[in-house]
């Protein structure tokens, strides 16, 4: 039997075969697709922006790029950790039913990634006429039949661990880790400056014919390090004993805020770019973070940080702007995760997912440029033995093998600081139901 890959690649065989001569002015002008940016922040914590309260952090890009769209309040990663939430953004689904329920980790893990045959955004968008690029941080796999030019990307340029030196670009067990396609590539320069500077590249090359580029950012991703810090990690180096994992500057905190500060100079050069490019009124740029933030960073005054299941784990800074579609200043407060994209990108463009008719994920299309509502869903986040389940604003929360189930109501109690399941104990088995459901839903890994 053929798979879906093959089917979809088939198909577009001859688009793809003219896929790298540009189209003129005139016929992108009558192309109505919108271009699509979307940006990934890695560990970029709720309150970490000035959009949710920061005040430390001088981001006057972001802020002044997120007034001209809508800033979410309720938008969530689907993983508390980094390979989970890319594998349910790329794919529509549950990172579970593509293979990817925790990290891929550089030791041990070297054969494992996302099922090669899951049929990507990048997939469906070139389908539909999109040049695809993604510049940045994979963790989807180490393998070259995981490489993002496998899974539906035309280029691709950047490193497939976890995360890197930002200065000499070795991994965390001491691996170089920089890759033009699917080979290893030696590359001088900061790695936030290195993505930025492909990006532009990227958009100069292509403003004349709708483009997907995909920006998963290593900032502010430890090692902590900004410009002008040394490089700590080497080749063949142990971690650990030979280099701190964390990076060997004194004040974390400090250097933390000046990566941020560096993205959003980034940020500020993408949008200038597809202004002078004269294409930003035709492009939707997407901003999320991957999980909630580190020990380092503000998950806003919430319960928990990465790799819990309380809302700062996975409760996370998000926006998006698209010219004379999403109105200016505005937010949604709708129950939104990051599976949500791929329907929303298809919607957008108008189409139909080629292949899939059962997505996780729902389109929030009318939700931002319509104020429609989303029906109530129920929400799955796991990690680990810990997992939570919501409906609506009630939320149940097992952290750890055998705990008891907690309960809150989000809209009373945002931080999670008062358990009310003993008294909604109809609620604590509604969910607990649906939840069961849900694992062995997932258990079938439907693809």
């Amino acid at each position: 039997m053929i798979s879906g890959r093959n089917i979809m690649l088939a198909a577009g065989m001859f688009g793809s075969m003219s896929a790298f001569s540009l189209p003129n002015s005139s016929e992108q002008k009558k192309n109505d697709n919108p271009n699509i940016v979307l940006i990934v922040a890695d560990d970029l914590g709720y309150g970490d922006l000035n959009l949710y309260g920061t005040k430390h952090i001088n981001t006057p890009n972001i802020d002044a790029l997120s007034k001209q769209g809508v800033v979410f309040s309720d938008f969530h990663s689907n993983g508390a950790v980094c390979s989970p939430t890319r594998a349910a953004l790329l794919s529509g689904y549950y990172q579970q039913r593509v293979g990817i329920d925790g990290v891929v980790k550089a030791k041990g893990d070297r054969h494992k990634g996302m099922d090669p045959e899951v049929i990507t955004i990048a997939d469906e968008l070139k389908q539909h006429g999109y040049y695809t690029g993604m510049f940045g941080k994979w963790h989807l796999g180490y393998d070259k039949k995981f490489n993002p030019i496998n899974l539906g990307f035309d280029e691709f340029n950047g490193f497939v661990s976890g995360n890197v030196d930002y200065h000499s670009h070795i991994d965390q067990e001491g691996h170089a880790d920089w890759y033009s396609q699917d080979s290893l590539k030696g590359r001088k320069g900061y790695t936030t400056d290195l993505i930025t500077e492909d990006a532009v590249g990227f958009i100069r090359k292509n403003a004349n014919r709708p483009f997907f580029l995909y920006l998963p950012y290593e900032t502010p991703h430890y090692p902590y390090q900004d410009r002008d810090s040394k490089a700590d990690r080497f080749v063949g180096a142990k971690p650990r004993v030979d280099f701190p994992i964390k990076g060997s500057g004194k004040n974390h905190e400090l250097t933390y805020a000046k990566m941020i500060e560096i993205l959003d100079e980034g940020i500020g050069r993408l949008v200038q770019e597809l202004e002078e490019k004269g294409v930003m009124d035709n492009t939707i740029i997407f901003f999320c973070s991957d999980n909630g933030a580190a020990s380092v960073g503000s998950c806003g005054g919430l319960r928990g940080t990465k790799t819990t299941v309380w809302e700062g784990g996975h409760r996370v800074p998000a926006f998006a702007v698209w010219k004379g579609q999403i109105p200016s200043n505005s937010r949604c407060n709708e129950t939104l995760l990051t599976f949500d994209l791929y329907p929303t990108f298809l919607d957008i463009i108008g189409k139909k997912s080629i292949k899939h008719s059962n997505l996780d994920g729902v389109s929030f299309k009318r939700s931002i440029t319509k104020n429609k509502k989303i029906k109530h869903r129920y929400l799955i986040w796991k990690h680990g033995q810990k997992h939570a389940i919501r409906y609506g604003t009630f939320k149940l929360v097992v952290d750890g093998k055998g705990g008891d189930p907690m309960l809150f109501d989000l809209d009373k109690d945002i931080k999670e600081a008062k358990d009310i399941a003993s008294e909604n104990m109809r609620w604590v088995n509604k969910l607990q139901k649906q939840y069961s459901k849900w694992e062995e839903s997932v258990a079938e890994l439907k693809h």
